[in-house]
């Protein structure tokens, strides 16, 4: 089974950000970048359908900077095959055009499968891999919680409100990996050794100019502080109040 897993390269969620002075942009300085959680379960699948089938191939594909080489190195060193960069000086805004700089890499790649996580922890767009599906036009299921394989066919489950949606599919198709698919393993010291060696293509990726533009990033106003009205049950009426007249949300 020949397998591609697409990952991104983002901030670590514990790490402090800044705006850049260019108030468009994140300030990298200092800034800890890891693989993006969702997408480590989406390489850990990837391993195990190879363990189960005995042979083929699992590759990893990113799009990003010339650093995304160490988050693809972090695959190889979980058990991937080789990895593919396709190099930019920036991660586009538009969704759609990362999609169509990964369709053109994938689409005469051969793969039973394509992963990824169901989304990206810098931006929750959800959009890159159903984009994908369309443009290569193949069955796409989302956020995928547990999945079960036989020949050429799929049987998926994902978390919905109120219950568990069951989707059957054909292969090849593109899916999005959620929490709760399966452990993402550690990459152990012999992995991590290995991976240096692992086969890892560097590639200009072609981006177009995109639909969306960020016009200004803003931090979250500071939160005022608290008052204390009194206590017990004779406080209830100051609270009403300024609910009312300050707050306005009675």
């Amino acid at each position: 089974m020949k397998i591609a897993v697409c990952v991104k390269r983002v901030p670590d969620s514990e790490t402090r950000v800044k705006i850049a002075s260019d108030g468009k942009s994140l300030d990298e300085t200092g800034v800890k970048f890891i693989l993006n959680p969702y997408d480590e379960f989406a390489v850990e699948e990837a391993l195990r359908r190879k363990e189960q089938a005995g042979s083929g191939e699992v590759v990893v594909v990113s799009l990003g900077p010339a650093a995304a080489q160490e988050t693809i190195r972090t695959a190889l060193a979980m058990g991937a095959d080789r990895g593919v960069l396709l190099e930019a000086d920036r991660v586009p805004v538009d969704g759609l055009e990362v999609a169509k700089a990964l369709a053109a890499e994938l689409k005469n790649g051969g793969y039973d499968l394509i992963l990824f996580g169901k989304m990206a922890i810098d931006d929750y767009n959800h959009q890159v891999g159903p984009m994908v599906a369309e443009l290569l036009d193949l069955p796409c299921v989302t956020a995928v919680a547990h999945l079960d394989i036989a020949g050429q066919r799929g049987t998926a489950e994902r978390e919905i409100e109120g219950g568990v949606e069951t989707v059957e599919f054909p292969l090849p198709a593109v899916l999005t990996t959620d929490k709760g698919l399966n452990e993402p393993r550690y990459p152990a010291l012999k992995g991590i050794m290995a991976a240096k060696k692992k086969p890892l293509e560097l590639k200009r990726a072609a981006l177009g100019a995109g639909g969306l533009e960020v016009l200004g990033l803003t931090p979250p106003p500071q939160r005022k502080d608290g008052k204390v009205v009194g206590e017990g049950p004779a406080a209830v009426p100051e609270l009403l109040r300024l609910l009312r007249e300050e707050a306005k949300v009675l």
